[in-house]
């Protein structure tokens, strides 16, 4: 008896959102099961608490209407981290809300806090794979997908109830909505488009540079329409351009009651604080960085010793085949252009080297989606404090050139074995898989918990990191390890300690959730402590000497280490 096929037709459609759903529940999974291991950001306090009281606003105003609606019990909710847009803190208070303290879903608030981050990864996980199926192949989506998820610093935010996945999903998905409407053409597809743009707008600033992606975009694709428009004496506006600047930001107003009252002076005191933000100290080469100007080569330097190799090589690939294919089609209408007769009809015939017409032109919108996402980066004023996590909108892109270059990999190795029948080609693919997806998956798995300290083997891993002075961490988020692996087992009871870069906040989180003793009580000051924690950068080695005065010892009783680097020292009073 025949088996059933299972290939999926050639057509992409529902079953593929089948495909990209699968692999992202997988991955949310992946991060559910190690959120516990992973400690508190000191930004995460701050969302924490900003979530709960955004969504206990919106929980009172269906309960108590009109009262909710006053500019005191609107500014009461909403000034809490008021610097940021609301979407992604309003869901992180509903979901822990919903899942933790009414439906008892998780036993740790924070996972509930945590889990819409982690959603909004796999859906940056499915948009990418439907894109690299949609452009090239479902191949290359699947490699797309898998490549981006295996990133050790998009696992490691992944994690986090922050808003640098959720920006990276949202920027993705409005470049993938505003692709498809430029295929429709439909009504109900620019409305997609604005609703998508406004959620983006709620999430994160980010969302400022998405029209220099999308407006030349949809100009380009639509010249011909709007050239023939003006010729008639009409003005012919593409409709995704439309909505993008009027249904986007009606959806930011909505999901943000503080603009409600004064939408004028919150929005400037948004783009101010945005403009003008604060630096960080973050150390790049062995040189602490605290303001501008930026080093300009930290971008480069941080996504090579960042991203796995394999993942760098095939987007180089990829981006060199739509590289040489864009140049064909400039030479090309150059030759059409030289071809014409006084009337503008061409003479020449198309050639058989020419590449095809892409009426959507896939090439230019993701040049322009990669490129403006990383290209404030360049600029000596940009602060790096974030590390890699402020351009991650980029890494969808780079992980769909990389797809298209496994494309071309696979494509070369049929070539080069014409003798195989179609079962052991088939094998030999999967091996070929295998073997690009191992070593990212490996990389992504060893850097948990540690995922900032961790760097990839071209530059000699985590300890190549640190020797060529790169950030070891920061946010403080290493205590639990140090707690889980020293403090909890050993420490006195009753102790005092000093955490260093660890909030007070997370501290207490930590505490309500068990994963730090409760009897050990947090100081401010190392003079103050039994036990004193050093999260390793470059610019808290005077806390090492303010410790090594406190104690009349410089040598630590543990150190918490990741492939035998230190990022912990905790040193005990004498």
């Amino acid at each position: 008896m025949k088996l059933p096929s299972l290939r999926l037709p050639s057509r992409v459609g529902w079953r593929d959102h089948v495909v990209g759903a699968g692999l992202a529940l997988v991955y949310v999974a992946w991060l559910l099961a190690g959120a516990r291991s992973l400690g508190f950001p000191r930004d995460e306090g701050v969302y924490f608490a900003a979530g709960s009281s955004y969504f206990r606003w919106w929980h009172a105003l269906f309960e108590r209407g009109r009262e909710m609606l006053q500019p005191g019990a609107i500014d009461a909710a909403f000034s809490v981290n008021s610097e940021h847009p609301p979407l992604m803190k309003t869901l992180f208070g509903a979901s822990e809300w919903l899942l933790h303290e009414k439906w008892h879903v998780f036993a740790d608030a924070s996972t509930a806090f945590r889990l819409p981050g982690m959603l909004t990864a796999g859906l940056a996980i499915w948009v990418t794979y439907l894109f690299g199926a949609r452009a090239w192949s479902r191949r290359a989506g699947v490699v797309a997908a898998i490549l981006f998820a295996l990133m050790p610093r998009v696992f490691f935010n992944a994690h986090l109830a922050c808003f640098d996945v959720p920006i990276t999903a949202m920027w993705t998905l409005c470049v993938y909505v505003h692709w498809r409407a430029q295929e429709k053409r439909t009504w109900g597809w620019a409305i997609a488009l604005g609703v998508t743009y406004g959620l983006c707008l709620a999430t994160k600033h980010n969302a400022w540079f998405l029209p220099a992606v999308l407006v030349p975009h949809a100009l380009f694709v639509q010249r011909h329409e709007i050239w023939r428009a003006l010729r008639a004496g009409r003005v012919s506006i593409p409709a995704s351009i439309v909505t993008m600047f009027t249904v986007g930001p009606l959806v930011l107003y909505a999901l943000w009651p503080r603009l409600w009252n004064d939408a004028i002076g919150g929005l400037q005191f948004w783009a101010k604080f945005m403009l003008n933000h604060e630096y960080y100290n973050i150390e790049f080469l062995g040189k602490n960085y605290f303001g501008p100007p930026s080093p300009k080569g930290y971008l480069p330097v941080m996504v090579l010793a960042t991203v796995p190799t394999i993942t760098i090589l095939l987007f180089l690939a990829g981006a060199i085949d739509r590289l040489g294919v864009g140049v064909r089609r400039m030479r090309a209408w150059t030759l059409h252009l030289v071809h014409r007769d006084p009337h503008g009809i061409s003479n020449r015939a198309r050639s058989a080297g020419d590449p095809p017409r892409d009426p959507l032109e896939t090439d230019l919108l993701l040049a322009l989606a990669f490129c403006v996402a990383i290209g404030p980066f360049f600029l000596s004023k940009t602060p790096i404090f974030g590390g890699t996590k402020h351009w991650m909108p980029a890494y969808p892109v780079l992980a769909l050139l990389a797809g298209r270059g496994f494309d071309l990999v696979a494509s070369a190795m049929h070539r080069a074995l014409p003798s195989l029948d179609d079962a052991k080609r088939q094998l030999a693919e999967t091996v070929l898989f295998g073997c690009v997806l191992v070593a990212p998956l490996a990389e992504t798995a060893h850097s948990h918990p540690f995922g900032l300290s961790a760097y990839v083997p071209l530059v000699g891993g985590t300890a190549g990191g640190a020797d060529m002075g790169l950030n070891r961490q920061f946010w403080g988020f290493t205590t639990q390890t140090a707690a889980e692996e020293y403090l909890n087992p050993r420490a006195p009871r009753g102790a005092t300690v000093f955490v260093d870069d660890t909030t007070w906040t997370a501290w207490s989180h930590m505490q309500e959730e068990g994963r730090v003793r409760g009897d050990l009580r947090v100081v401010g000051a190392p003079a103050e402590a039994m036990l004193s924690l050093v999260q390793h950068e470059l610019h808290m080695n005077e806390v090492d000497y303010d410790i090594w005065i406190a104690d009349g010892s410089d040598a630590p009783v543990y150190v918490v280490t990741h492939d035998d680097v230190p990022i912990v020292s905790i040193y005990g009073r004498r």
